[in-house]
């Protein structure tokens, strides 16, 4: 997959393109549905499968308040590459693609970037300034412009639209089984080991540690996880923390701390990728290490319990 990031430049799809558009956090079913059937009809038409979205978020630009994610922007570009899209047109979200008219938008990305067939989005995407572009706007560009605008149907599930707010209301309420199903997939936070202060160490449990950066995770608290190290699936068990650590409050954004039981060997500047289990508890502030250090033991025991070992084997 070729990953370009800017309105202006040559063709991307001389031969034509499928395109969809969307934000596409956290890539669930309903965006799985869409993307494959772009590849579906690129495969038909026989052009290019690509995808057109934005970084930052527009929701993440447009907030006063820090907006939590499900996917980082290497997971969101993976999961592109992953559903068979061959162009990725990635744009930065910024003020001058916020005051881009929307019949601009359609003209420079579509018709002069994607050489556009066939335009797939949501039925309530909305676009370009002020949101002044909808999908009627697209359907009669189209038929000036020589492209066709399709909506996709909203997934359902239960009941219910598949949706990136549904699953994050999920995440945070520790819903991580009902989540499953909507993504498509376990929740799942990658990220580089990076060295700490050894903290976990010195109590007993020592911690690989991945700095979130900007990004909101739609979770806080301490977690039974599954862990997979470097490209390897998520197996090896764990006992988690997500937050600031007010105990010892030394971080201002959150960490993701991972003790992975029975572990013995070096992480630091691997990828760790950490699937989410169960939650155990919200993160709170102990008077001081010992009591903290009894907590950690007892979050351990029941970690080990949820994920099918052995909680007696749990002290450090």
């Amino acid at each position: 997959m070729r990953l370009s990031r800017d309105v202006a430049g040559p063709c991307l799809a001389p031969h034509g393109s499928v395109v969809a558009v969307g934000a596409f956090d956290g890539l669930h079913r309903g965006h799985q549905t869409l993307l494959a059937k772009v590849r579906e009809r690129a495969r038909a038409l026989g052009c290019t499968p690509a995808v057109v979205s934005f970084e930052p978020l527009p929701r993440t630009f447009f907030s006063p308040e820090p907006v939590p994610r499900l996917s980082s922007v290497r997971e969101k570009i993976k999961g592109f590459a992953a559903a068979g899209m061959e162009q990725a047109l990635l744009l930065r979200f910024n003020r001058a693609l916020t005051a881009m008219p929307a019949e601009d938008f359609v003209r420079r990305v579509l018709c002069d970037r994607l050489a556009t067939r066939e335009v797939w989005v949501g039925g309530d995407f909305r676009f370009g300034h002020k949101r002044g572009g909808d999908v009627p706007l697209l359907e009669r560009m189209g038929r000036e412009l020589g492209f066709a605008a399709c909506t996709m149907p909203a997934v359902q599930l239960h009941g219910a639209r598949v949706s990136a707010s549904r699953v994050r209301a999920l995440l945070a309420a520790g819903e991580f089984t009902g989540a499953e199903p909507l993504l498509g997939r376990p929740f799942v936070i990658d990220g580089k080991v990076e060295y700490g202060n050894q903290l976990g160490r010195t109590l007993g449990y020592p911690t690989a540690n991945i700095h979130l950066q900007q990004r909101v995770s739609p979770v806080q608290g301490i977690f039974a996880v599954r862990v997979g190290l470097g490209e390897g699936e998520c197996s090896w068990p764990g006992v988690a923390s997500l937050g600031v650590r007010p105990t010892v409050n030394e971080v201002s954004q959150p960490l993701l701390e991972v003790h992975l039981f029975d572990f013995e060997g070096d992480l630091y500047g691997q990828r760790m990728a950490v699937e989410f289990v169960a939650k155990l508890r919200d993160e709170q502030k102990f008077d001081g290490l010992e009591p903290l250090k009894a907590q950690m033991h007892l979050d351990a025991c029941r970690a080990r319990e949820l994920l099918g070992m052995n909680p007696r084997l749990s002290a450090p």
